[in-house]
């Protein structure tokens, strides 16, 4: 149980999607992981009969990952939890807040492979294919990617996966000539 305000690090939607309050928002930064469109969304950005692809994060020893920190109530967790529970857990590590001495005490949302969504590694061409195509509740898995993608040139940072998945979905957008 969170007792006292927490940082929670957005590394997906949550860097430009916050529907939820927070204290303090912070650029930021983990260690050891990097983003990947591995998890399943069968409740957002696809649905249970095609699911779309959304991030989570693997070990990687001496990847960084950029993102967001925001500081919140305990009681935004429970929106937070709901909000990832298509396959989500959490889990402690340290986070570095740009500009902050040493790291705080944070918490992430990452999807482990042996959850039921979890649709695992594909070729960056099969994952641009899929993402192009998937549609749920909350709008296209294209749109999620092309807005982590801008997200991420807004905080200075280059994902290499991201980066390279936006510039295929968006080299198949143009070659079917759809907006």
């Amino acid at each position: 149980m969170i007792a006292e305000p927490t940082w929670v690090f957005g590394y997906g939607s949550l860097i430009y999607k916050v529907d939820f309050p927070y204290l303090e928002r912070r650029n930021a930064t983990i260690e050891g992981w990097e983003r990947r469109f591995w998890q399943g969304s069968h409740d957002h950005r696809g649905t249970p009969e095609a699911p779309g692809r959304v991030v989570t994060l693997i070990e990687v020893p001496g990847a960084r990952c950029r993102g967001v920190a925001y500081r919140v109530e305990p009681v935004v967790f429970e929106h937070l939890d709901h909000r990832e529970k298509n396959g989500y857990d959490r889990h402690r590590l340290p986070v570095r807040l740009d500009g902050a001495g040493e790291p705080v005490d944070g918490l992430i949302y990452v999807a482990r492979p042996d959850n039921p969504a979890f649709l695992g590694p594909a070729s960056l061409d099969e994952l641009a294919a899929h993402i192009n195509e998937a549609q749920g509740p909350s709008g296209s898995n294209r749109d999620y990617l092309l807005a982590l993608a801008e997200a991420l040139h807004g905080l200075d940072s280059f994902d290499p996966h991201v980066h390279a998945l936006a510039e295929r979905v968006d080299a198949l957008v143009a070659a079917a000539g759809t907006p």
